[in-house]
């Protein structure tokens, strides 16, 4: 029912960029928990991809399609087009792709009036996710989900000019994965970041599907 009553929302021009943000948010959401319950179990036989995972469904994110604001949109569509121009890219973080590797589904809406909250809460979680950010001290390497890199462009501008001054060496991207978590990393971690003689790679990607029964 609610992804029916999408289609019919009245989005006013006027909506300011958290009203804006936090429908688009739920309806992409929505949008991967139809395309999971439509197709479930997921059995698939691609070799790319983990067997169970939603990009087994073909076109879950480029091709199938779905009303919502009076618009006929991708899963792709309301991410690039709609929710990375609306100006935070920690949406991007938070966005539920239904795989492990993504952004964690709350048992709550995004709201307007508590959207900083719980982005915030969205970037204060990457730390506790090793699928997310690992600091692994041992090896001298800082982990982080390719997110980042796939929407390089929105980080760069959002956040690389927040960074601290001890990083002004590194690259607009990693100074702006490092202003986004560096509020949030214990105080071990944040004296080895401090530093500055890690290396930042880009692990895998989790495509499993977020199933609780873990099957």
């Amino acid at each position: 029912r609610y992804v029916a009553s999408l289609a019919g929302v009245k989005l006013a021009a006027s909506a300011d960029r958290n009203e804006q943000l936090a429908f688009w948010m739920n309806a992409y959401n929505a949008f991967v928990l139809q395309t999971v319950i439509d197709n479930y179990p997921i059995r698939g036989r691609s070799a790319s991809f983990p067997a169970n995972s939603i990009r087994q469904v073909s076109g879950a994110f480029d091709r199938r399609t779905f009303r919502a604001a009076g618009r006929t949109v991708t899963l792709d569509q309301i991410e690039k087009d709609i929710v990375v121009p609306l100006g935070d890219a920690r949406a991007v973080l938070a966005l539920g792709r239904g795989a492990l590797g993504g952004g964690r589904l709350k048992s709550e809406a995004f709201a307007a009036e508590r959207l900083e909250a719980q982005l915030e809460a969205a970037a204060r979680e990457l730390v506790d996710r090793r699928e997310m950010v690992f600091v692994d001290q041992q090896n001298g390497v800082l982990s982080v989900n390719p997110m980042f890199s796939w929407r390089e462009p929105a980080f760069i501008e959002g956040f690389a000019d927040k960074a601290s001054p001890a990083f002004a060496s590194r690259s607009p991207l990693e100074r702006a994965v490092l202003a986004i978590i560096m509020p949030f990393v214990v105080r071990s971690e944040a004296y080895f970041l401090e530093e500055n003689r890690f290396r930042m790679d880009f692990h895998d990607f989790d495509w499993r599907l977020n199933d609780l029964t873990n099957r």
